[in-house]
């Protein structure tokens, strides 16, 4: 027997690898007789640098940048197996959890260190950037991912602009002169499931400006100011960022990846799916089984499980879902795409208790999967199962 292992990490509790060897554990004693192909998985947000390495047999690099206020914080970054690839998570350096609640101000936060990390790639030799660019603190359109490569952002003095969104509203003209010439010899792809553009009341700072810190004024300020940062990219380099889905994600980093580095914005999951090579490590498998923290009716707007049941659709692989909770909507989700799911957590579980036993019930779940696909096999679908 094969079986695909393509977890999400369950949050809080698991890295995608420690659901993989947890469902693993509990298989291996029922079955004997089986092959285990680890595909630990991601949706481009936390855990996409944990899942790829782990996939590709790649490295972890700590580096220390620019954190969102301007202090230093480390963060940790990815080089994929074959040497070339490197993955950044942005919330790494520049994420929301780095600032207290009492500290958040989206006027005056950077995405400094998150230009320094993909300067710290380039120089590691990556020829290849995976950027993933949830979780942001904030809201200044990539202007400081550029500044860190040098780029400079200049006032009607030729000043230089000093850090946030908010002083974009003076931006008066761009130097591209000493932007790091080694971006142009890289693919750059950016994992971003929003769709929301640039500005205007769907944009970067109507839509997450608030829980940044931003009030109903300051929300204002900054939308005017990206707006100003666009119209002068557009006036010298061409580029509309304005209305392109997903320009507004992170703050508008999405627009500030167009403009200054040429990205591709796409599915997360896709993304992940893609470099980790689940497509063709799924061929001549039995089962797959993916899973994460929560399945629910929000599964199929771009969730792990929904894309790893996507892309292994055309292998004919059946595939069956695990979640700590399974929540409303998700009996919606069987028997397709998936075959079967299963609740890891014993019903009415405290949450607490569930994330402090979360291997336990995954063993568990583990067990029951191997029990019924033995004894009933695909053929039982369209029921949800548990590990209690």
């Amino acid at each position: 027997m094969r079986i695909v292992l393509a977890p999400d990490s369950f949050k809080e509790s698991l890295t995608a690898q420690q659901a993989c060897d947890a469902l693993a554990e509990g298989i291996r004693t029922v079955v004997d007789d089986v092959e285990f192909v680890d595909v630990p998985m991601a949706d481009g947000g936390e855990g996409t640098v944990d899942a790829l390495v782990d996939a590709t047999g790649g490295e972890r690099i700590t580096t220390t940048v620019t954190g969102p206020l301007g202090g230093a914080v480390e963060a940790t970054w990815g080089m994929l197996g074959d040497r070339m690839t490197a993955v950044i998570e942005m919330a790494a350096a520049s994420g929301l959890p780095l600032v207290p609640a009492e500290l958040r101000d989206a006027r005056i936060t950077t995405t400094y260190g998150t230009g320094e990390l993909v300067r710290a790639a380039l120089d590691r030799g990556a020829r290849h950037l995976l950027l993933g660019i949830g979780g942001s603190a904030t809201n200044d359109a990539g202007a400081g991912f550029a500044s860190a490569l040098g780029v400079r952002f200049l006032d009607s003095d030729s000043h230089d602009l000093p850090p946030g969104g908010a002083a974009l509203a003076e931006l008066a003209s761009i130097d591209l002169t000493g932007l790091d010439p080694r971006l142009a010899w890289c693919q750059v792809e950016v994992a971003c499931d929003v769709t929301n553009p640039l500005c205007g009341p769907n944009g970067a700072s109507a839509v997450f400006g608030p829980q940044k810190g931003a009030d109903p004024a300051t929300v204002c300020a900054l939308d005017a100011a990206l707006a100003r940062f666009a119209n002068v990219v557009h006036e010298q380099t061409g580029r509309d960022v304005l209305e392109v889905p997903g320009a507004g994600a992170a703050g508008g980093l999405g627009a500030g990846l167009l403009a200054f580095a040429d990205a591709t914005l796409t599915s997360g999951v896709g993304l992940v799916a893609r470099h980790a090579g689940l497509s063709e490590r799924v061929v001549g498998a039995d089962l797959v089984i993916t899973g994460e923290g929560r399945i629910d009716s929000q599964t199929r707007n771009g969730k792990t499980p929904w894309g790893v049941a996507q892309a292994v659709h055309a292998a004919g692989v059946p595939v069956v879902a695990v979640a700590g909770l399974l929540g409303d909507g998700s009996d919606e989700l069987a028997p397709e795409p998936f075959v079967r799911l299963w609740q890891a957590s014993p019903p009415g579980q405290p949450l607490a208790d569930a994330l402090a036993g979360a291997h336990d019930n995954l063993v568990r779940c583990g067990q029951e999967i191997a029990r019924w696909f033995v004894e009933a096999g695909p053929q039982s679908s369209g029921t949800v199962g548990g590990a209690n």
